[in-house]
């Protein structure tokens, strides 16, 4: 299994943006799948947005057009540009890996996004 790191997380106004990074311990070249779930105080884990090496990208609808998921190969690593930032976006930030979408097998810490109105 690969061990992922994110980091990026923080404060940030309404309207405001932030890019979250996921660092991976190995190359990520043949890593399936990626991703990215959030979790909000006293509600269920959901998916934000995933990657594959084909390319392949799907968001949230609550996302869509506002937050861009990407991967840098050569840097292991896994990114979430998140941008026009909602307070109804505060939540842990996980980073995810797996063989194929939704068959996740490794999880990073999770970074807090707080998001103020």
């Amino acid at each position: 299994q690969v061990q992922l790191v994110e980091s990026g997380g923080g404060l940030v106004q309404a309207g405001g943006s932030l890019t979250l990074s996921c660092a991976a311990s190995r190359s990520i070249f043949s890593i399936n799948a990626m991703g990215w779930y959030r979790q909000a105080p006293g509600k269920q884990r959901e998916l934000v947005a995933t990657i594959t090496t084909g390319g392949s990208i799907s968001y949230a609808g609550s996302v869509k057009g506002r937050f861009t998921i990407s991967r840098d190969n050569a840097k292991n690593a896994l990114y979430l540009q998140m941008n026009s930032l909602k307070p109804e976006d505060t939540a842990v930030y996980y980073c995810t890996a797996g063989v194929g979408l939704l068959l996740w097998e490794s999880w990073g810490q999770g970074t807090q996004v707080t998001v103020s109105s």
